[in-house]
């Protein structure tokens, strides 16, 4: 059963449906959902013709894309329709509906719902709670897209995942989402700001506030600058003060460039000195430069230290930095050599750093163009590359994670600036 794409309803309600003859048998005027796993599933269309209703089985649907539906079967053998409660319609029972939290408070409307082919079925995915699904029901959503970009904008996407919505019962008063508040310091920081952006923003706010420090401090660096502002302006300065301290620098650094220089300094004099330091260092860098990608948080040691002693550090260290792949061989802040965790892993104990390190390595100065950055770390295949001074000081590394948001760009990104 092919399902070609991304599909919304609003694209398939009113389409033709055509026999294997290419007769019509009427338009799409409804789609009955059942329960699937993991996620619901259209059971049947709802076609209308000449004021009458009739029910084509999801088992009888042959081409199903936004631009052509067939069936299998011919019209004699379509079966009639009348309405009733007991099923589960997406336009007369999904549609405008209210998505509520956990605690009853209205998020959000239901404006339309995306599909999607899994296992020979076509599933609801998402639902749409945003201006493009008013757009498209409207019919205007690619005209209005055209006018985004003559003034230079992008028409935004506004889904909530399925994996978010509770199981879907016959008449439906309100959608809920499924995720209680006290659950959703479990979900991924990217999937809790997910959630944070599609509700209101004094909801947001709220459900911000509820979070783990640690959790928040993950979750603030996924949002947009507006978001993090408003959340940052909301809390009390013990409060921010806690989840910035948890945040890595080069992630902090961005978040006092999206806040209001007083914001900024605030903030800035009210967490631990060194890492104000840290975050002050970042900031001095433009953000398309290898200075404004890196992050001054990373391993080093020195070359005697052996492979032993290293390893014992290692598990002292490393939680207290956001990503190790590589050990960091430095003397009075020169940086000698590179040493892999496999290099540490499969070398001998009793060696030296110097004598498992690579001397040959490739660094790049805080003003090198990201783009150049980039195509160094495709080049040799690396998972982090060194940013040092003309003195072959080392100031920081720059991460392959941070080399993919250049290509897959969050919105919270932007221009840094000098607090």
């Amino acid at each position: 059963m092919p399902l070609y794409g991304e599909v919304f309803i609003s694209e398939l309600v009113k389409m033709p449906v055509l026999d294997p003859t290419g007769e019509e048998l009427g338009r799409v005027k409804d789609f009955i959902v059942i329960k699937g796993d993991p996620l619901p599933r259209l059971s049947a269309l709802i076609l209308e013709k000449k004021k009458k209703q009739s029910r084509l089985d999801w088992t009888n649907v042959g081409i199903f894309n936004k631009r052509i539906i067939s069936s299998n079967i011919y019209a004699p053998e379509v079966q009639p329709y009348d309405p009733s409660d007991d099923d589960l319609l997406i336009a007369r029972d999904i549609f405008d509906k209210q998505i509520v939290d956990a605690n009853g408070a209205k998020v959000v409307r239901v404006n339309d719902v995306k599909l999607e082919g899994m296992n020979e079925h076509a599933c609801l995915v998402a639902v749409d709670v945003g201006i493009r699904g008013i757009l498209r029901r409207m019919g205007i959503e690619r005209r209005s897209e055209d006018i985004y970009t003559v003034f230079g904008k992008t028409l935004p996407h506004n889904l909530i995942r399925w994996g978010y919505i509770q199981p879907l019962e016959p008449r439906l008063t309100t959608i809920s989402l499924i995720v209680p508040r006290q659950m959703i310091s479990d979900l991924h920081p990217a999937d809790i700001a997910e959630i944070i952006s599609k509700v209101p923003a004094e909801k947001g706010i709220a459900l911000f506030k509820s979070l783990d420090p640690d959790v928040a401090a993950e979750a603030l660096h996924e949002l947009e600058a507006n978001v993090k502002r408003a959340i940052i302006e909301s809390l009390d300065k013990d409060h921010a003060t806690d989840v910035v301290e948890r945040m890595p620098p080069d992630e902090a650094a961005d978040l006092m460039s999206d806040l209001e220089s007083d914001k900024a300094k605030e903030l800035l004099e009210s967490i631990e000195e060194d890492e104000a330091q840290d975050i002050q260092e970042l900031l001095a860098h433009e953000e398309d430069t290898a200075g404004g990608l890196m992050t001054n948080q990373f391993i080093f040691y020195p070359p005697e230290l052996t492979v032993r002693e290293a390893m014992e550090r290692l598990r002292i260290d490393s939680p207290d930095v956001e990503t190790v792949y590589y050990i960091y061989i430095v003397k009075d802040e020169k940086l000698l050599g590179i040493a892999s965790l496999r290099d540490i892993i499969i070398s001998s104990p009793d060696l030296s750093l110097s004598e498992i390190m690579e001397t040959k390595i490739k660094t790049v100065s805080p003003e090198t163009n990201q783009q150049v950055v980039a195509e160094i770390i495709s080049k040799y295949n690396l998972l982090a590359i060194p940013v040092a001074d003309a003195d072959n000081n080392l100031l920081g590394i720059v991460t392959i994670d941070d080399i993919i948001d250049i290509f897959l760009p969050p919105s919270s990104r932007k221009k840094r600036r000098r607090v």
